[in-house]
């Protein structure tokens, strides 16, 4: 409706502008007319006044009587085009303001006639729709009082314990420092450092200065392209989603590689189809792509494999699990990439018995420095379709017809990482489930 106003629009103002030039030509007419009257009257004037003269010859009198004739001839012809002209002027004046302007104006009328009605009709649509979603926002919000209700606070904070952990090991026990050993040694000239001994308190002080506090002022970290001013586990999370990504990139440009190889081959084989050589740029920068990516592929495999080492040195050797892709169900099922609480305790009290390392400068509290990941949002809903005991280590168990979110897709191995409306979560077979991606 809007294109069809601005139509009628423009044809009005396409017979006002013809109306327009109209009466343009009517004024030149019309000037044209006066200005030969008035060289007419000029001429005739002077004709009388040469015949009364006795001085002027015969022929100069017959020329001005034959300049008087022409004047009034031309002034006859543009008095005749000026009445013809403002004859026609009339005419298209009164077919503008009598048959094309109220013609215009009905389509306008008409036009916002029916968009009164669409509209109205839209509103009575409107409002049905507004009195059918009445009833099911309020079941949502009694579902939403229900699940305010049901909150359960302790097992959200071991959820976001599991998400936030930092995998550092607890410190073990300070050693005692004997310094009167220094006063009882007798100094001798083959002896190291000087013999009040002073190097070594200043080794010790540097020693207890490193200690960083959970609960002390926060010092400023600043971001780093391995995330070691992470947390080992969250350095590792962290690791782990920029190596996947830059894998899809990698693949991503290795499949346009071969799209373009087969395209050249064709354009080889049937040059009427294109040029060959016009394509060796674009192969040139997928190839200079590739090569760029497989060496930050490598980088951060270097990085993820330092991360995980530490990671499995905090836990102590005990701890068996590792981050990795889960198996097929066939063989076993996936490891879970999250320990659980009280594992992760034990196995931070085994590994507190070894001491830290000296002239250690690199922060060992950082859990509360609020450089954690964003908590993972799931990627789709899915329904399981059959039982599942999930015994296994990874695994969670689900029930029949338990609504689940999908928190990670099948790899190709037939496991799918699923998470309960509990907070529980690991990989459940891909065949017992039925999913649906946002």
């Amino acid at each position: 409706m809007k294109q069809e106003r601005k139509m009628h629009f423009q044809e009005g103002r396409r017979a006002q502008q013809q109306l327009e030039n109209g009466f343009k030509q009517l004024e030149n007419s019309k000037r044209k007319f006066e200005r030969d009257c008035r060289e007419a009257e000029k001429a005739a004037h002077t004709a009388e006044r040469l015949d009364q003269d006795i001085n002027a010859t015969k022929a100069d009198v017959e020329k001005a009587k034959q300049q008087a004739h022409l004047r009034n001839h031309m002034a006859e012809e543009s008095k005749n085009e000026y009445a013809a002209q403002l004859q026609r002027f009339n005419r298209d004046q009164a077919h503008f303001y009598f048959s094309q302007m109220p013609q215009i104006f009905d389509k306008l009328q008409d036009m916002d006639e029916r968009r009164a009605t669409r509209l109205g009709a839209g509103y009575g649509l409107l409002s049905e729709a507004e009195l059918q979603v009445v009833p099911i926002i309020g079941k949502c919000l009694e579902g939403m009082k229900v699940a305010a209700e049901s909150v359960d606070a302790k097992n959200d904070s071991q959820v976001l314990i599991e998400l936030h952990k930092s995998g550092f090991a607890r410190p073990g026990d300070l050693e005692f420092e004997d310094f009167s050993q220094v006063i009882n040694r007798v100094p001798s000239d083959s002896s190291l450092g000087t013999p009040d001994g002073r190097p070594e308190l200043r080794a010790a002080s540097s020693r207890s200065r490193a200690k960083r506090w959970p609960f002390g002022k926060k010092n400023k970290t600043v971001a780093t392209e391995d995330f070691s001013h992470l947390p080992p586990e969250q350095q590792r999370k962290r690791l782990q989603q920029q190596l996947e990504e830059r894998n899809r990139e990698l693949q991503k440009e290795e499949d346009q590689r071969e799209a373009l190889k087969k395209m050249k081959d064709v354009y080889e084989k049937t040059p009427q189809m294109g040029d060959p050589a016009s394509l060796e740029p674009r192969i040139a920068e997928t190839l200079g792509n590739i090569e760029r990516l497989k060496l930050e592929v490598q980088k951060y495999e270097a990085w993820l494999a330092e991360a995980e080492s530490r990671v499995l040195s905090n836990r102590g050797d005990s701890l068996s699990r590792h981050a990795r892709p889960p198996d097929p169900p066939t063989t076993a099922p996936p490891d879970s990439s999250s320990s659980s609480t009280n594992s992760g305790s034990q196995d931070n009290k085994e590994s507190s018995e070894e001491p830290p390392s000296e002239g250690q400068d690199t922060p060992i509290y950082t859990e509360f420095d609020e450089d954690f990941e964003e908590p993972a949002s799931p990627i789709g809903q899915c329904v399981a379709i059959y039982h599942f005991e999930g015994s296994s280590e990874g695994t969670v168990s689900m029930s029949e017809g338990e609504d689940l979110s999908l928190m990670e897709e099948d790899k190709g191995d037939g496991w799918t990482r699923v998470r309960r409306k509990q907070g529980a979560e690991g990989y459940v077979p891909t065949s017992y489930l039925r999913v649906t991606l946002n």
